[in-house]
């Protein structure tokens, strides 16, 4: 294996390290936003934690942070919470970086 070989060979091993890390955090993120929305709904225990799960279910079967936007706010919107989706974009934004440092701390 030449050096160009093995430096490519972890080029494509920290790619792989990254997706997986990004992958990990927006799930987390997710569910970090599941459980903030159940609170603005009023949700506790196993309805917050259901509610956190249908959201990561949101991003897995539809498309993505897009999906998890839509519900969340769809849901906020109907039950009169005052939002708007941009106030939610930064609220994910937050969390993010919230679940990106946990992820990074292995927790």
């Amino acid at each position: 294996m030449t050096t160009f070989d093995k430096r490519e060979e972890g080029f494509e091993n920290q790619f792989a390290h990254d997706e997986e890390l990004r992958f990990k955090a927006e799930a987390r993120r997710n569910g970090l936003l599941g459980h903030w929305a159940a609170e603005q709904l009023g949700l506790t225990g196993v309805a917050a934690d259901d509610y956190a799960r249908d959201v990561v279910d949101a991003a897995v079967t539809a498309a993505g942070s897009r999906a998890v936007l839509k519900k969340v706010t769809a849901d906020l919107t109907a039950k009169g919470v005052a939002t708007s989706e941009a106030a939610i974009q930064e609220k994910m934004a937050e969390l993010l970086r919230v679940a990106t440092a946990q992820v990074r701390a292995g927790k």
